[in-house]
């Protein structure tokens, strides 16, 4: 037993071996939208036999075996009633298991989680409390996400720090660009568990990727110096979590990233409207932290570099 264990690691190192890690497993249990259940429905309506459909929200299709009132997906036989409710509902996700369908929406402590339909259909979005967790109207959560992995310079060989995990796109987007690493920050595990109903959240059972189960500014401060060369913020809005949006905060995503290393902060647009600009304070204190850093409006949030 090491009586006097700092004389042989740095903090840092002893510090981040303690920080709790989560084990990513993806339930791969058929899901169903509005636009499975119509299809369904109307080969039922022309007594067809079978169709192909997807029951993994558009990532692949599945031979669904059709029956006079009731339909086989996955090996379970589901009725043709139940698929009406689902092909009524435009944001809803029903999940099947044993024989049953679930919507995927719970209430945890006073707060709602819902998986949400994009309209674009494909990836989903995340909502809690009504807000949604990505841009679904201009363009689809999947494409939001990739906006953002692209806007912090992502590239083969990158390492990458993704504070907010959420559904996991922008970890999983920062691979498919060639990141060699992402180490990713939730403080929510019931976000996570919902990211494990979603097809498109898959991915984050990939080793390369860190799950960090803890509150991003303990966590972060943990994390070892000049790190990263990329970070991606993508904090909720300012009114739920304030303090990622801090100049402390700030100082400590200054530390952890490399010389010469690319952040972008996600800020969305609220309080245009009312004459506020959130990202310009969030420009200023970026630079108070040591930053160079502008607005990349386009894609609703900041860039920022680290001088070499």
């Amino acid at each position: 037993m090491l009586k006097n264990p700092e004389k042989c690691y740095p903090v840092h190192a002893l510090e981040v071996a303690l920080l709790k890690k989560y084990q990513f497993k993806c339930r791969r249990l058929p899901i169903l939208d509005c636009g499975t259940a119509k299809a369904i429905l109307e080969a039922h309506a022309k007594k067809l036999n079978r169709v192909e459909v997807s029951l993994d929200l558009g990532r692949t299709k599945t031979s669904v075996l059709i029956r006079e009132k009731a339909a086989v997906l996955g090996g379970q036989a589901i009725l043709i009633e139940w698929l009406k409710e689902v092909a009524s509902d435009e944001e809803g996700l029903y999940l099947l298991e044993a024989r049953a369908l679930r919507k995927i929406a719970f209430s945890v402590e006073g707060h709602f989680y819902k998986l949400r339909r994009a309209p674009q259909g494909g990836a989903p979005t995340l909502e809690v409390d009504g807000i949604h967790m990505h841009r679904i109207k201009e363009v689809s959560p999947w494409q939001d996400s990739l906006l953002k992995v692209k806007a912090a310079k992502v590239k083969p060989g990158s390492k990458v720090l993704d504070v907010c995990t959420g559904l996991g796109y922008t970890a999983i987007l920062s691979l498919k660009l060639g990141a060699r690493e992402v180490t990713t920050i939730e403080v929510n595990p019931v976000v996570l568990e919902m990211a494990s109903h979603n097809p498109w959240s898959c991915p984050l059972e990939d080793p390369r990727i860190t799950i960090l189960l803890g509150d991003a500014v303990e966590v972060v401060a943990k994390l070892p110096s000049n790190s990263y060369s990329n970070i991606i913020h993508d904090p909720p809005r300012f009114s739920l979590a304030g303090e990622l949006y801090s100049l402390s905060f700030y100082k400590q995503l200054y530390r952890v990233l490399v010389p010469g290393g690319v952040l972008f902060h996600y800020t969305g647009a609220p309080g245009m409207r009312r004459g506020k600009d959130l990202a310009k304070g969030v420009v200023q204190r970026l630079r108070e932290a040591g930053f160079e850093a502008r607005l990349l409006r386009k894609v609703q949030g900041v860039i920022a570099f680290k001088p070499p």
